[in-house]
């Protein structure tokens, strides 16, 4: 279904390209678009996501560099059945996360300094995880592909002014139309990924939440991050905005509206959606009051989030739903 996904986006994507050179140079303009739209289709295809990293300077780091953060992730990997993807840090004080690649085999995670030194081990593990099964699900072929196109769109638009505007029939500038352009055509791209953030996120929690055996890790690390992306700037996000329905909580504010121009679902519908499942598995033990920014003390939240039952890869469990309380295994490593 991803497949077919990312084809038809790539198609629609294809065809907003043309229509673009169209407006700004006739059939001629419409052709030189279709060639350009299909070189980039194939380019960002296999190097998108170079692409997307390199804008937002993150850098590869391994077991001797981020142990604890690289370990994170291997564990994770190994409970998802998914192979070790490379692992990135991004220099930024907002706490943020995203994943990207073509598919499994060629995927990595960025985590921002910001994420890592501002939340517990237990929550950058929830935030992990929701970024590998976005992976699993091969969420970041269309998450990435579609980064790389939109931004290169709102480019294109933007060239309408060098180019003296789209022309009427008599060849003539057409003001209006290069406003028109300007506007709509940015805004068509952001719309397309818009559509595929808000539906993916919720699916990405919940699968998340099985890979690490504790929804209320990721509930906990969702606040903290929404809490902080409406004060912390993301520079590279802020000039990227293309890139924004790539990150785990939107980098560009801390927007609480669900509605159709925000690039991910509302920040307490995702926390809510968390705490009933912790209920189903657990028959609604440990509840984590997480809707102010997750501000109970380290300590409370750890005790909170083990109350006996840790599973997943620290605990010796499977990851899967439905999971019953498992008040007689063994805790993690915190326990």
């Amino acid at each position: 279904m991803n497949f077919f996904r990312t084809a038809l986006l790539l198609a629609g994507m294809t065809g907003l390209f043309m229509a673009i050179g169209y407006m700004l140079g006739g059939s001629g303009g419409m052709m030189i678009a279709f060639i350009i739209a299909l070189g980039m289709n194939v380019f960002s295809y296999w190097n998108s996501d170079k692409m997307v990293l390199r804008m937002h300077n993150a850098v590869e780091v391994d077991a001797r560099t981020a142990p604890e953060y690289y370990e994170i992730v291997e564990k994770l990997a190994a409970e998802a059945e998914l192979p070790m993807p490379k692992v990135y840090v991004i220099d930024s004080e907002q706490p943020n996360a995203f994943a990207t690649g073509r598919n499994p085999q060629n995927a990595a995670v960025a985590a921002s300094t910001g994420l890592l030194n501002r939340l517990t081990y237990e929550e950058v593990a929830g935030v992990m995880a929701h970024e590998l099964a976005h992976i699993k699900n091969y969420d970041i072929l269309t998450m990435t592909v579609t980064a790389t196109l939109a931004g290169a769109i709102s480019m294109l638009a933007n060239f309408a002014f060098f180019f003296g505007g789209s022309r009427d029939e008599n060849g003539n500038s057409n003001i209006f139309a290069t406003i028109a352009l300007m506007i709509l055509a940015p805004l068509a791209a952001s719309v397309v990924q818009m559509a595929i953030s808000r539906t993916r996120e919720y699916e990405a929690d919940k699968i998340g939440a099985q890979i690490c055996g504790q929804p209320l890790w990721l509930a906990s690390a969702l606040a903290k991050i929404a809490n902080a992306a409406g004060r912390e700037v993301n520079y590279t996000a802020e000039e990227n905005p293309s890139t924004a329905h790539m990150f785990i909580i939107n980098p560009l504010s801390g927007q609480k509206m669900d509605n159709l121009f925000s690039t991910h679902p509302n920040t307490q519908n995702r926390i809510d959606a968390l705490q009933a499942l912790q209920a189903e598995w657990y028959g609604g033990e440990g509840p984590l009051t997480v809707s102010n920014g997750g501000t109970m003390g380290a300590n409370q939240r750890r005790s909170q989030m083990q109350q006996g039952h840790d599973d997943g890869p620290w605990g010796g469990g499977t990851a899967r739903a439905n999971r019953p309380s498992r008040d007689d295994e063994p805790e993690g490593p915190w326990g």
